[in-house]
C-alpha cells in the first residue's frame, strides 16, 4: 500500500511539492484523460506539465529521487 509512504512525503516535503489523490472510481474520466490504467500510478508534473510517470508499487527512496531529479 502506498498512501502511508505518500502521506510521510507529503508531509515532508509540505511548502515544496504539492501532492494529490484521484479516487478513480469516483472520478473515472479524469483518470481516462491522464492515461491512468494501473493503480497505483504516480505522475509528477513541473510548470503545468507532465515529466514523469512511475507505475506500480515502488519504495519511498525511489519515489523521492524520482520527485528530487525534478527540483
Amino acid at each position: 500500500m502506498l498512501a502511508p509512504t505518500f502521506e510521510a512525503l507529503a508531509k515532508d516535503y509540505k511548502g515544496k511539492v504539492t501532492f494529490a489523490k484521484l479516487d478513480t472510481d469516483e472520478a473515472p474520466k479524469i483518470a481516462m484523460s491522464m492515461g491512468i490504467n494501473s493503480i497505483p500510478t504516480l505522475i509528477f508534473f513541473k510548470g503545468g506539465n507532465q515529466v514523469e510517470r512511475m507505475t506500480g508499487a515502488h519504495p519511498r527512496t525511489s519515489i523521492e529521487n524520482t520527485m528530487k531529479k525534478h527540483f
